[in-house]
């Protein structure tokens, strides 16, 4: 390659290179670096005080960093020597690292592009939600404080996710207690019930003991689905309760007992895994007017509760598979709105999906009020109606914009996250989120899903699942 035609690329030719070095970097598993005290000095203040204090490292040829692990150093060096870092350089495996050695070295650069690609990575979201795995990084790497960015967003992520489908062993205690203090009274987004915030904690618990108590607790303390379901449960102790009670105490600080209604107080209470006088303390509150999830509600719909509405349809439209598709038969050339029977109208975030096993020209997803709507004509030609077309645009009357790429595909998911605090709107496309959509930003209060659709559109509804 010849030189001298970009910087970057000569100066990546230095980087861990013994040939232009005069100083190795060892880390805390002992790996090997080898750096320029010039470069490392220009580009760090940390460096410039280690390398040129008058102490042994300004004359030795080797420095140690006890505390930083390769994969981090390796971001370090890139950076220092380039000024970038590649976006494939950082993974799932080495962000946290990053982060943290970003922060040693005192590069808030280097900290905020870290910050920047996590965001990316969890609009694409592509290969899965890894945002527990990183806490339990963090929580065992560096200080866990509130003005952390990266923390908080690993938080806030966490907050949208259903505990129950978070693997047992993905969230340390540490990482869930922390979890738990920054979302205790705080109005965020919050998808978990908090019966399930405390199963959840109660079963991380038992886990720490024993795969027996894990077990046993498992069987004792039922899902809320199971609840509804009228399962039936022998309430007896569990032979670790006592253990399963010391390493839940940690927790239990930042359950909010309040929002846990009576009935399921029922299934806590006799496992005497938290003190009595808790229950006691709470038991006035228990089954106030509280909401029984914390912050500002998800709510993710059951597979019971989202069906199309014969009644709230088009003409011609057909609903099938237990209210869970409709299509169009093939003399339905023109747009009929069909209606999903859910009306939408508490505080709180409303998320569901719709698939469109067959596209028509176009298809359209939305939501519409619940009065002065015509199911006869196209929902985004009018001023109750609100929609995102597989050709990439948002449409509401006479509003008309740009909001992401087309979709055309059969098969393709998109994800309605209806904000009924905010009266606001945004979709998830194929797995990328986008932002809500600037110009609905005062919905009406009362809202239902709702999809157009003529011959060959197919469409199903099914509840969100984030994982």
């Amino acid at each position: 390659m010849t030189r001298g035609f970009s910087l970057e690329k000569d100066l990546r030719l230095l980087i861990n290179n013994p040939k232009y070095s005069d100083i190795e970097i060892l880390c805390d598993n002992e790996k090997k670096f080898y750096g320029s005290r010039a470069i490392l000095a220009a580009r760090s203040e940390v460096f410039d005080r280690l390398l040129y204090n008058g102490m042994k490292e300004s004359y030795e040829n080797k420095i140690s960093f006890p505390t930083i692990n390769s994969c981090g150093m390796e971001i370090i060096l890139e950076y220092i020597y380039t000024g970038s870092i590649k976006n494939e350089s950082l993974t799932k495996d080495n962000i946290i690292e990053a982060f943290y050695a970003a922060d040693y070295f005192q590069l808030p650069d280097l900290q905020d592009f870290i910050v920047k690609n996590f965001k990316n990575t969890l609009k694409k979201n592509n290969n899965g939600n890894y945002s527990p795995e990183l806490l339990s990084k963090f929580a065992g790497k560096m200080p866990l404080t509130e003005d952390n960015i990266l923390l908080n967003l690993l938080i806030e992520e966490i907050a949208t996710i259903l505990l129950n489908d978070i693997e047992i062993g993905r969230l340390s205690i540490t990482a869930l207690q922390y979890f738990l203090f920054c979302t205790y009274e705080k109005e965020i987004p919050f998808a978990t019930p908090e019966y399930e915030v405390f199963r959840y904690s109660a079963i991380l618990a038992a886990k720490q003991i024993s795969d027996d108590t894990y077990k046993a607790l498992m069987k004792q303390l039922p899902t809320l689905e199971q609840i509804d379901n009228l399962i039936q449960v022998e309430n007896k102790l569990i032979v670790n309760h006592q253990k399963v009670a010391e390493e839940l105490e940690p927790l239990i600080e930042y359950i909010d007992f309040r929002r846990i209604k009576r009935g399921q107080i029922d299934f806590i209470e006799p496992l005497k895994v938290i003190p009595a006088e808790i229950i006691q303390h709470n038991s006035e509150l228990i089954d106030s007017d509280l909401n029984n999830i914390r912050g500002i509600p998800i709510y993710r719909f059951k597979e019971s509760e989202l069906f199309w509405d014969r009644l709230g349809s088009g003409s011609k439209a057909i609903i099938e598979n237990n209210g869970k598709v409709v299509y169009a038969p093939n003399d339905l050339n023109s747009w009929r709105i069909v209606r999903a029977k859910m009306l939408l109208e508490n505080n709180g975030i409303y998320e569901w999906d719709i698939i469109i096993e067959k596209t028509c020209f176009w298809s359209w997803v939305g939501v519409c009020a619940s009065k002065n709507f015509d199911y006869e004509n196209p929902a985004g030609r009018q001023s109750s109606g609100w929609v995102l077309g597989t050709n990439g645009y948002c449409r509401n009357y006479d509003y008309e914009t740009y909001y992401c790429p087309s979709f055309h595909e059969d098969g393709a998911r998109i994800t309605v996250h209806l904000d009924m605090n905010k009266r606001t709107c945004s979709f998830t496309v194929n797995g990328t989120k986008y932002p809500k959509v600037s110009a609905w930003n005062n919905l009406p209060s009362k809202l239902y899903p709702i999809v157009s659709i003529k011959y060959p559109g197919q469409y199903r509804i099914q509840p969100h699942q984030k994982k």
